[in-house]
């Protein structure tokens, strides 16, 4: 797996979501820890998604899984480490966690998917947008099509951290995962994960909503939720200074056990 290292010290895993690459994890995670020394990061890219190929033996969720699995194996062997997940990256995320309980020091999700993984089964609002600044309206479909606050801020994190990603994708492969994308095993299937944990969902989130996350709490008895307004899929560039504070925070109750 490719996968971009910056910084020294306890490792942090951060896993991108469905479609983009590492840099939607590295635009948003390096201004904080470039605040909070002491952390390696590692931010790969998942089979078929920026410069990981996706062979035709990759077809499924469980594989993907398995790769990331692999990775930690390769890159951070039997080390403790940190680990963040986004949107798909967090249900991957979970899952890696499930398979590494006494490894995993603390678990970050952002717009996770929750315990719906199909979207059509999914309890989320109707987009709305509400904040706008003029002159924008003809921006990037899929940035209008997701954004809860469309400024010239936000559509310059969404070109840098977002589009490169969604544009390097190997749609073939994805659309032969996506066939076999629910993982065979739940992640919350095994004992609660007792680390402190952080869940951060968007009021406004049309893709994967807050609803559906509020049912994980039992299974993350150590875990702070957070449901922000103005604030949709792309929380964390629509809400930078509570998603840096938040997250910051979640690294002090890691630090602190």
């Amino acid at each position: 797996m490719y996968f971009v290292e910056r910084g020294a010290g306890v490792d942090v895993l951060a896993v991108h979501g469905w479609t983009p690459d590492h840099r939607l994890m590295l635009g948003c995670l390096e201004p904080v820890f470039e605040r909070v020394p002491g952390y390696r990061r590692l931010y790969p890219d998942l089979p078929g998604m920026g410069r990981t190929p996706a062979p035709p033996g990759v077809d499924s969720s469980d594989d993907v899984l398995a790769a990331l699995d692999r990775f930690v194996d390769e890159r951070i062997g039997s080390a403790p480490f940190l680990l963040i997940g986004e949107s798909y990256g967090g249900y991957m995320a979970r899952a890696l966690a499930r398979l590494r309980p006494s490894q995993v020091l603390g678990l970050a999700l952002i717009c996770p998917i929750g315990t719906a993984v199909e979207h059509a089964e999914r309890t989320v609002p109707a987009h709305v947008t509400l904040r706008a600044e003029p002159g924008l309206e003809s921006a990037d479909p899929d940035f209008l099509e997701m954004a809860v606050v469309r400024t010239a801020a936000t559509l310059e994190h969404y070109l840098a951290d977002v589009q490169p990603g969604v544009e390097a994708a190997d749609l073939g492969a994805m659309a032969r995962i996506r066939q076999r994308w629910v993982l065979s095993t739940p992640p919350e299937s095994g004992p609660p994960f007792e680390r402190p944990s952080l869940i951060l969902t968007g009021r406004q989130d049309s893709s994967t909503g807050f609803a559906d996350q509020y049912p994980l709490l039992g299974h993350y008895p150590r875990a702070t939720f957070a449901v922000l307004d103005l604030a949709g899929h792309n929380l964390q560039f629509e809400q930078p200074v509570l998603f840096g504070a938040l997250l910051a925070e979640w690294l002090e109750r890691v630090g602190a056990v």
